[in-house]
């Protein structure tokens, strides 16, 4: 018998219009959460491929596989660069077109298969999964099937297919999360064929070794010209552009990332994606996208940490018997099992989302990114603990010592980067809030011009929002909510109750907030934070909750019952931390360092890094003879 929550068709248009008037054109699941509606309809049952879609990413991944296996990662890690072969044999597969249509030249997988795809190729060296991810997730591929003309399409997509590696630039040396700000320009030329470009772009992933790039640049408003940030296709062999150098990281060795120039640099006005002032708009959608790669990327690593957690740990004995069989490891290890089952799930969830269409996925999307990056870390690091001096030595240190060479540093370093990949976790907490809870803030604005001799907050709120009048009394009672007890789910019930109770908590949780900080709301980033972070959790739970129930399997529903368990209580402890924590008191203290009123504390030590440079280089002045060599790839 089917439990779940049903929709009628009455709710189900009133919905509808909701989500419209907020300016959300499909449903979204995660947006219901935080608006305390636990809407189990929208991911159950699990989404899944067509069996012939599935079969054709069966037979890729079937290649793909044979393929990794004759690569050496260590060659990378040694070498920091990919050996030009591993290139051209993954192109050679169609790895660079994996998602690009097939009229096209491309495979025309899934979502999901690309997923799979980049979990596989990581696993070989994360920088191989960061090639093709930069390649296909934001470079040319993604903003051209968005917002690309047919004839663009025709022009570069079989390009990209081939191998003609992409990137995407957006970032400056002094602009970072603040696209605001953009410096780099795009002036029309007098005859109107074409824009001149000047500017600098800095960690462009894969451009270093690039043919076609994606460049945002700021078009001046004139007659005829809307002017604003606009998307532009360049080709990397134009006179004019210079890599003036390949940076280096604490992970990641072999990524092609550094140092662009433009100058003078002029592009044929066919090269605009989209048209003027859109720029933004599709860089957005792109991102919203590209985000998606990076907790496949996590659930990978979460997978070998679990296999070498494993067999590490069954081996290993310390008094009398192996380490596994002590607490405090097999907690570890049953955090590492559970948490990579719960970001496989989120991964795979999110990309069926995103492969059907018929949700609006760019809080999901946002979440699943915030959370696996986060959450991976943690698993590394645990691994790492189990491993002890071993997972702190290299990889080629163990080898020559006649070990085995399980890199688990290297891992630590190389997970690091994926909290500040396509928005840093404080941006993530920041965008999410400002899509997920706009209700709320909305509410909060509102509020705030009430006359003051009637602003009894309860009454007040529900007066300025047609959300709180419709919804608090709901939020506040759980009655009006159809009764249903998900008893199809079994031994996962429970959490799925905890769910739907969570979902009202965390939305009356942001309506006290609304009430007791009115528009300075969406200032307090902690608190902010918080609720995103439960939102998160309980978007991971479902996720996992849903995939145990289509797989059916007794091993399944153990791993996301102890998942689920473990997440609750982190859940608890951030509804705890909403209201009892130190956050006024560190921006206080935050504004005394920044005074110098500590500097005393910071006596005792030298700072090797004193009269290396500014913080921020002058990049924007003088020119580099230097360029490097551009490399095509060809199938």
């Amino acid at each position: 018998m089917t439990t779940q929550p049903k929709v009628t068709e009455r709710e189900a248009r009133a919905l509808a219009e909701e989500s419209r008037e907020a300016g959300w054109s499909k449903p979204s699941f995660a947006k219901e959460l935080y608006l305390g509606r636990f809407r189990l309809d929208l991911v159950h049952p699990h989404p899944h491929a067509t069996p012939e879609a599935a079969g054709k990413a069966d037979d890729f991944l079937r290649r793909l596989r044979e393929y990794c296996a004759t690569i050496d990662g260590g060659v990378i890690e040694r070498e920091s660069r990919v050996p030009d072969e591993y290139v051209t044999g993954l192109a050679r597969l169609g790895c660079f077109g994996i998602k690009i249509p097939g009229e096209y030249g491309g495979l025309g997988l899934t979502q999901v298969a690309y997923n799979r795809a980049l979990m596989l190729v990581g696993s070989v060296h994360p920088t191989l999964g960061v090639l093709l991810s930069a390649h296909q997730s934001i470079g040319v591929p993604e903003p051209l099937k968005l917002a690309g003309t047919p004839e663009q399409k025709a022009k570069f997509l079989p390009r990209c297919a081939n191998g003609a590696i992409t990137a995407f630039l957006l970032t400056e040396p002094d602009v970072g999360s603040d696209p605001a700000r953009l410096a780099t320009s795009a002036v029309p030329t007098e005859d109107g064929e074409a824009y001149e470009l000047d500017g600098v772009k800095l960690w462009t992933t894969n451009g270093v070794v690039a043919e076609l790039v994606v460049v945002m640049a700021r078009v001046p408003k004139s007659a005829g010209h809307r002017g604003g940030v606009t998307a532009f296709i360049v080709e990397m062999d134009s006179p004019g552009i210079t890599v003036e150098r390949r940076n280096a990281f604490m992970g990641l060795r072999g990524i092609e990332n550094g140092v662009t120039r433009f100058h003078k640099v002029l592009v044929p006005k066919e090269n605009v994606v989209g048209g003027e002032g859109r720029g933004l708009k599709i860089a957005l959608a792109t991102l919203n996208t590209g985000r998606l790669s990076i907790p496949s990327m996590c659930a990978g690593a979460g997978k070998w940490c679990l296999k070498i957690a494993r067999e590490w740990s069954a081996e290993r004995v310390q008094w009398g018997k192996p380490i596994a069989e002590h607490a405090a490891v097999a907690n570890k290890i049953s955090f590492i099992a559970a948490t990579t089952y719960a970001m496989e799930a989120v991964q795979e969830l999110s990309a069926h989302m995103s492969d059907e269409g018929r949700n609006d996925i760019r809080i999901e999307a946002a979440l699943a990114k915030l959370w696996a990056s986060e959450m991976s870390c943690q698993v590394a690091d645990e691994l790492l603990q189990i491993r002890g001096g071993r997972g702190y030595e290299t990889a080629a240190s163990l080898a020559a010592r006649g070990e085995r060479a399980a890199g688990v540093e290297q891992l630590v370093r190389d997970l690091r980067i994926n909290r500040i990949f396509e928005g840093s976790t404080e941006i993530m907490h920041l965008l999410i809030a400002r899509e997920a809870v706009d209700a709320h803030l909305a509410a909060a604005g509102a509020l705030a011009e009430i006359d003051a001799t009637t602003r009894d907050k309860a009454k007040a709120a529900a007066k300025a929002s047609g959300f709180y009048a419709k919804w608090l009394p709901q939020l506040v009672t759980g009655k009006g909510n159809v009764p249903t007890s998900f008893h199809e789910f079994g031994v996962l019930a429970p959490h799925l109750r905890y769910l739907d109770r969570s979902a009202r908590k965390l939305a009356r949780s942001t309506f006290y907030g609304m009430a007791r900080w009115q528009a300075a709301l969406q200032l307090r980033q902690g608190f902010l934070g918080r609720i995103v972070d439960i939102g998160a959790e309980l978007f991971a739970m479902a996720a996992t909750c849903v995939r145990a129930r289509m797989q059916d399997t007794d091993s399944a529903r153990e791993l996301a019952d102890v998942f689920c368990r473990q997440s609750r209580l982190r859940v608890e402890a951030l509804f705890d931390a909403l209201w009892d924590n130190t956050d006024d008191e560190a921006q206080e203290l935050a504004a005394n360092v920044l005074n110098g009123r500590y500097e005393w504390l910071e006596e005792g030590v030298l700072d090797p890094s004193e009269g290396t440079g500014p913080w921020i280089s002058e990049w924007r002045t003088g020119e580099s003879a230097e360029k490097s060599v551009h490399r095509r790839v060809t199938g």
